[in-house]
């Protein structure tokens, strides 16, 4: 049986749901967002499918810390984008991610979580590295530019 890690961030956004989903679930808007973009200038980019659907994918291959591997849309609704991200370097392993969209008040609380299955590669990586410290604080860095990008 396998276990899994899970990581959750989340934000409140001054701004309906319908003005978010669009950043999270058509990836070429990720660009402006995300924060694992920007730390590799010459990262290629490739993207399939028609973007902002269930089917659409991002691949990306850098040649330090990004890595590769590609992401698919696998579930779109108004309130909740749900993805598949596999990583096929530095190591291989397939992660769930959620984000649920929950308005209120004029804002809308965005809930962004991560799945990864405790794998031989992702104990050895969680030995050297804190895998909640690192991933968190970068799916928190991300909220919080999506939140500057929507709100601005």
């Amino acid at each position: 049986m396998t276990s899994y890690t899970t990581l959750e961030r989340s934000t409140v956004i001054h701004a309906s749901a319908d003005s978010i989903n669009p950043f999270v679930s058509d990836f070429s808007r990720w660009v402006v967002w995300s924060p694992w973009d920007g730390r590799e200038p010459d990262l290629k980019r490739t993207y399939g499918g028609v973007q902002g659907t269930v089917g659409a994918t991002y691949a990306w291959d850098g040649s330090g810390k990004a890595g590769a591997g590609t992401m698919t849309a696998t579930a779109i609704t108004p309130t909740a984008v749900d993805v598949e991200l596999a990583f096929t370097r530095p190591f291989k392993s397939c992660s769930a991610v959620h984000f649920s969209l929950s308005e209120h008040s004029g804002a809308t609380t965005v809930v962004w979580t991560m799945t990864i299955p405790k794998t031989v590669a992702s104990r050895a990586f969680g030995v050297m590295m804190n895998m909640e410290k690192m991933i968190g604080s970068d799916l928190a860095k991300g909220l919080s530019s999506l939140k500057q990008v929507v709100e601005s």
